[in-house]
């Protein structure tokens, strides 16, 4: 009877065991570490492009507020001489032009309209935790921190002026300001002394009162929007540093 021998499987060393675990760790070490590698990439490439976005918002935000200190400055003389006016009746009887010009143009203001595009991408998306420099996020929140207080002085204004037209509308001939209107809308001087619609002091101190509240919010707005525009052009040199832009 032929009896046949197993066959005997050499038994593998534990160094050829060891070695191979070794070889797997570090493929998954290494896969690991690339995908890392990629992230930190893709996150600091969305970083650098988030910083971009946000200078050029600053940019855009020290134009407009350049145009509106314009603004803001113009009509803070123009309501100044309005109250000196109607302050004087008979100066006020004499200059009527002025006035009605000075009651039309002078509180025309607008709240200053901030490109908040990429501080709002930041905020909704989560993407605040992208900028890692601790510096840059301090400057860009002191920065935006700002404007709740540039908004309650803005809503200021605007109910005053409510409460000025309120009063307006029993002081001044409305016919005037239509004829000092013309088709493109720009207002004109006119040089026919018109009268008002009243002179009651009461009436005339109450929109005096309005006109000094007005002022007194545009006063109030001015230190702030100057202290924005220098944050704003201070944060825009300190971003294009730290940030190579």
């Amino acid at each position: 009877m032929e009896v046949h021998a197993h066959s005997h499987t050499a038994r593998k060393k534990f160094t050829h065991y060891l070695w191979e675990f070794l070889m797997l760790f570090l493929a998954v070490f290494c896969g690991f570490l690339a995908e890392n590698i990629r992230e930190h990439k893709i996150e600091k490439d969305r970083e650098h492009q988030f910083i971009s976005s946000m200078v050029e918002d600053l940019r855009e935000d020290v134009v407009k507020l350049d145009e509106v200190m314009k603004i803001e400055k113009k009509g803070i003389g123009m309501l100044d001489t309005l109250f000196m006016l109607i302050n004087d009746p008979e100066q006020a009887k004499q200059q009527g032009d002025l006035v009605y010009y000075l009651a039309r143009l002078g509180p025309r203001s607008g709240p200053f309209v901030n490109n908040s595009r990429t501080i709002d991408q930041l905020k909704n998306s989560g993407g605040f935790r992208l900028i890692r420099n601790a510096e840059a996020a301090n400057r860009i929140m002191n920065y935006y921190s700002k404007f709740p207080w540039l908004r309650l002085l803005e809503g200021n204004f605007f109910k005053e002026f409510d409460d000025y037209k309120l009063i307006a509308s029993k002081v001044f001939d409305p016919e005037v300001f239509f004829k000092q209107e013309a088709k493109d809308g720009k207002i004109s001087l006119g040089n026919y002394n018109p009268a008002l619609a009243s002179y009651e002091p009461a009436l005339l101190n109450q929109l005096g009162f309005y006109i000094i509240n007005m002022n007194g919010s545009r006063r109030g707005r001015w230190p702030l929007m100057v202290e924005l525009k220098k944050i704003a052009e201070e944060l825009i040199l300190f971003l294009q540093k730290e940030y190579h832009l």
